[in-house]
């Protein structure tokens, strides 16, 4: 096991004649005067090689030393700067024979066992005192002589940071101690792990497995191998056998971190699904608690508001408050009366197509479709009108009128007159009211592709038809006046045509395109404030309604 040697710091220190502190004891017992410079350039001569000293003399682009005053030692866990002033004076022992004696002579035993030297005569003779440097390197040995006597436990102390911080750990730091003081080849000794009786045998088992008994002989606590041959085989042998103990090792490592991971997984999962859980029960119990007296209300819970779900509930939800919209659409539409629910099927048709499109389409009033036959709407013709309609229906034999009104129509040299229009659920009928309501114009209703209203308070509609022969009209003669009914004609066609399975176009513009005998025009729509009635006119791209109003 390779491990990292500390004795060439020791000798580059403790070396004799050649070390740091014999240096110092030569430079203190020099004849003459000796600074602490001198000293530090006695040893840039003649340590300057060595691969662990170092000084600013030696470096002169470190500038964390300076000249003449500091070196340093590369110790195995880490770099330390000493400073030379004052060596040569702390190494001197300056202490007089006579504080020693005085010493020595105390009552104190403490003080008596600290200083021996005190028990010489003062007659006697003595040698020159040793230096402390000499005197720390002899205590230092005996210490280890003492601890070589022992059974020695090592306790191995990492400082963490340079800072003494608490809280700081310095992991390339730590790497470097943890090297230099060899506790990973320290760990690799283990105990030996084996099921026989004794060391003994076990350590005989494994020669003996390998064919090597002829070539050790046993000791009491030792094996002698003969010749280097074995400890090679044996070396070689351990080496192999490492990659099957570390992947074992790593086999059952791993499988502890996996089970382990899948506890945690597991548990998680749980937790996740009593969460879940409780989150969609105390969701529920919400939407329970808001809505169970939606019945009793006016507006059948619309003005409640709806808990936030959570993410898993977010299409339950959806599905749920689709459910509640039908639930609350039944709930309104079983308290109509079954008389009017034509009329709100029409309604909502004309909402459909025109709703957000047009300021005002009728939808608050009541819808009666024919205005001709209501003496009330049609004063003095509603008698001629209901004669009309007996003998178109005696020829024509259609089941119900959609609608009927009086209108202002204009013609394709761009002259307008006062016309009505019945629409049933066959034809669409044009028809004079100064001739007794006479017919004189009839398209069948399947031919009408679409209807074209504005988005103004103005009443005009255009029929489109298959044959480019359009029908634009302008609704007016209305009782009360001003009462909007271009969205009771837009619903009860649509409503007629869904009920044969028949497509309308329904288009909201100001600007309406009309074919009139295959000739496109435009027809538009201007305010006029003199004016009392509606009424058809000329411009320069086509035609114009006037509408009287702002």
């Amino acid at each position: 096991i390779e491990y990292f040697s500390n004795e060439p710091i020791v000798e580059l220190v403790e070396q004799p004649h050649r070390g740091i502190l014999a240096l110092l004891d030569e430079a203190c017992l020099a004849a003459g005067t000796v600074t602490d410079s001198l000293f530090l350039a006695s040893m840039d001569t003649r340590l300057g090689h060595h691969p662990h000293y170092t000084s600013r003399k030696l470096c002169p682009t470190d500038k964390t030393m300076e000249f003449n005053r500091d070196f340093r030692i590369k110790h195995y866990a880490g770099d330390v700067t000493y400073s030379v002033e004052g060596f040569l004076d702390k190494n001197k022992d300056t202490l007089f024979q006579d504080f020693k004696r005085l010493f020595y002579n105390s009552a104190d035993p403490v003080l008596r066992a600290m200083w021996p030297d005190g028990e010489q005569s003062i007659t006697e003779v003595t040698k020159r005192p040793l230096t402390t440097g000499t005197l720390f390197k002899n205590s230092i040995v005996a210490l280890v002589e003492n601890l070589a006597s022992k059974e020695p436990y090592y306790v191995r102390c990492i400082k963490p940071n340079d800072q003494k911080s608490p809280t700081l750990f310095h992991e390339e730091r730590c790497r470097h101690q943890v090297s230099y003081l060899g506790l990973l080849e320290n760990v690799r000794y283990t105990w030996p792990n084996h099921l026989m009786a004794s060391d003994r045998e076990a350590t005989q088992a494994l020669l003996e497995q390998h064919g090597f008994q002829d070539d050790v002989a046993y000791g009491h606590t030792k094996v002698f191998i003969r010749t280097p041959r074995t400890l090679f085989s044996l070396e070689q042998e351990r080496a192999q056998l490492i990659p099957i103990i570390v992947l074992l090792l790593q086999k059952a490592w791993r499988g502890a971190l996996a089970r382990r991971r899948c506890r945690y997984l597991r548990a998680a999962y749980t937790i996740m699904a009593h969460y879940k859980r409780h989150k969609v029960r105390e969701y529920l119990r919400e939407l329970l608690r808001r809505f169970q007296p939606v019945r009793s209300l006016p507006d059948y819970g619309k003005s409640v508001a709806w808990p936030q779900p959570p993410a898993v509930l977010a299409r339950f939800q959806e599905g749920c408050q689709r459910l509640f919209r039908r639930w609350r659409a039944r709930q309104i539409v079983k308290n109509i009366p079954p008389s009017e629910m034509g009329q709100i099927r029409a309604k909502v048709a004309a909402m459909e197509a025109l709703g957000g499109l047009r300021k005002d389409w009728g939808c608050q009033r009541s819808w009666t479709r024919d205005y001709l036959s209501s003496p009330s709407e049609n004063p003095g013709l509603a008698l001629p009108f209901a004669r009309r309609l007996q003998t178109l229906k005696d020829k024509v034999h259609f089941g119900s009128v959609l609608f009927s009104c009086h209108v202002r129509k204009i013609n394709r040299f761009g002259k307008s007159r006062d016309r009505a229009i019945l629409v049933t659920d066959q034809h669409l009928y044009k028809l004079d009211p100064r001739q007794q309501y006479r017919v004189m114009r009839a398209v069948p209703l399947s031919t009408v592709t679409g209807l074209s209203v504005t988005s103004c308070q103005a009443q005009l509609v255009v029929f489109h038809t298959q044959t480019q022969e359009d029908l634009a009209v302008c609704l007016h003669k209305t009782q009360p006046l001003g009462d909007n009914r271009v969205g009771e004609l837009v619903g009860v066609l649509l409503d007629h045509c869904r009920a044969t399975k028949r497509e309308l176009q329904v288009r909201v513009s100001d600007c309406i395109q009309l074919s009139l005998r295959g000739r496109r025009r435009l027809l538009t729509v201007e305010t006029r404030p003199d004016a009392t009635t509606p009424d058809f006119g000329k411009n320069h791209s086509g035609f114009v309604l006037y509408w009287p109003g702002r």
